[in-house]
C-alpha cells in the first residue's frame, strides 16, 4: 500500500475544518492527521504530526495566514494550499501567498458553506494531491511593491532576430505557474512577439494577476477580452472560466474568448489555446509548457510541433509540479527541455528562427 498524503487543516472556523476534513478523507490516499484553529496551535502540530501538506485559511485570529505562511516558509518549508475569498482583496492576498511560497489556493464560498464546499470536493482533493507532489523551491524573501517600467528588472536585450511582427508565443501553465510566468514575463523586452497565456485560475484572479504582472514588466500584460488584437510587446492572459483561442485575419492575430465546456477538466484549457495556435499560426508560433499538474497542453503542444511551431517544455528541476511538461515530453512534443531562467531567451530565439 502506498504512503498516504498526511494533511493538517488550519482554519479558525470549526465548520470549515469539519467540511474540509470530511471531503479530503473521501480519497483513500489522503489522511487528515489533525486540525488547528489558529497558527500557534498549527505550529505545534506541524512539529508533532509532520504533515505532508497544510491547508491554510487567510483570515485567522492571533496571526493572519500570510504572516504565518511567511514564517513557515522560512523555518519549515512545506506544501501549502491557501483558502481565500473570491473578492478583490482576496485575489491580492492570494497572489501574495503564492509569492511567499504557497503551492495552490482554493476559493471559499461566502454563503451555504457546506453545500458549496461539497461542490468543490474534487477540486480540493486534486489540489491537495498536486501540492503533495510539489517541489518546494527556495525563494528569496520578497516584499510586495509596485514597480514602474523604468525601475523594472532589466529584460533580455531586444535583438534583430525578431524580424517579423507575425510571430506569436503561446504559453500554458498550472500549479506553480503564477511565479514561473511572472519570472518569464519580466525577462521579455518591449518589442517581444505577442504572448498569449493560459494559466489555470478562477474568475477575478486572472485580472488581478495580469495587473500585478503589468506593474512588474517591461511589456504590457492584461487579461484578454474577446477580439483583442495580439500585438508585439503585449501579453494576454485568458480570463478565468473562459477558454481563449488564437484566431487569424490576414496577417493579424486576435484572441477569441468564449464560454464552452471544460477541456481536460479545465476552463481555460491550455490544449484549446495550443490547438488553435497550431491551426492558425503554425510555424509562426512558439509553444511553451510550464509547471503544472495533469496533462493539459501536452496534446496541443504536439499539434503545434507537427504544424511547424518550435516548442519548449520547462525542465523538472525548476518545476513546482512536473506533470504537464512531463506529459508533453513523453509525447515527443518538446523540441527543447530547459530550466525556467532560460525559457524567455530561448522563446525569443525560436521566434526569430
Amino acid at each position: 500500500m502506498s504512503k498516504k498524503i498526511r494533511v493538517l487543516i488550519v482554519d479558525d472556523s470549526a465548520l470549515m475544518r469539519q467540511v474540509i476534513s470530511t471531503m479530503l478523507q473521501r480519497d483513500p490516499e489522503i489522511e487528515v492527521v489533525g486540525v488547528a484553529g489558529d497558527p500557534f496551535v498549527a505550529r505545534e502540530k506541524i512539529i508533532t504530526l509532520n504533515p505532508d501538506v497544510l491547508t491554510l485559511d487567510v483570515e485567522m485570529p492571533r496571526m493572519d495566514g500570510l504572516t504565518f505562511l511567511e514564517k513557515l516558509m522560512r523555518a519549515h518549508p512545506m506544501p501549502v494550499v491557501m483558502l481565500s475569498s473570491l473578492t478583490e482583496a482576496g485575489c491580492e492576498t492570494t497572489l501574495r501567498a503564492l509569492e511567499l511560497g504557497a503551492v495552490e489556493f482554493i476559493t471559499k464560498p461566502k454563503v451555504d458553506v457546506r453545500e458549496h464546499m461539497n461542490e468543490l470536493a474534487g477540486e480540493i482533493i486534486a489540489k491537495v494531491r498536486a501540492a503533495a507532489a510539489a517541489r518546494i523551491l527556495p525563494r528569496e524573501r520578497q516584499e510586495p511593491r509596485a514597480v514602474s517600467r523604468d525601475a523594472a528588472p532589466r529584460p533580455l536585450a531586444s535583438a534583430s532576430m525578431i524580424r517579423t511582427t507575425d510571430r506569436v508565443i503561446a504559453v500554458g501553465a498550472s500549479t506553480g505557474g503564477t511565479e514561473a510566468l511572472k519570472d518569464f514575463l519580466m525577462m521579455l523586452p518591449a518589442n517581444s512577439p505577442g504572448i498569449v497565456i493560459v494559466q489555470h485560475m478562477p474568475e477575478k484572479f486572472t485580472k488581478s494577476f495580469a495587473e500585478h504582472c503589468d506593474q512588474l514588466c517591461t511589456i504590457r500584460v492584461k487579461e484578454a477580452r474577446d477580439g483583442d488584437r495580439v500585438l508585439a510587446g503585449h501579453a494576454f492572459i485568458a480570463p478565468g472560466n473562459y477558454h481563449m483561442a488564437l484566431r487569424r485575419n490576414g496577417a493579424q492575430y486576435f484572441v477569441n474568448v468564449y464560454s464552452a465546456p471544460p477541456v481536460n477538466r479545465h476552463r481555460p484549457s491550455v490544449d484549446v489555446l495550443f490547438e488553435s495556435a497550431a491551426e492558425c499560426a503554425g510555424r509562426n508560433a512558439v509553444g511553451v509548457i510550464m509547471t503544472g499538474m495533469g496533462n493539459d497542453g501536452a496534446k496541443g503542444l504536439l499539434q503545434m510541433k507537427q504544424a511547424g511551431a518550435r516548442t519548449i517544455a520547462q525542465d523538472e528541476a525548476t518545476c513546482v509540479v512536473f506533470g504537464m511538461p512531463r506529459e508533453a515530453i513523453a509525447l515527443g512534443a518538446a523540441d527543447h527541455v530547459i530550466g525556467l531562467p532560460r525559457i524567455a531567451h530561448k522563446a525569443l530565439e525560436l521566434a526569430g528562427a
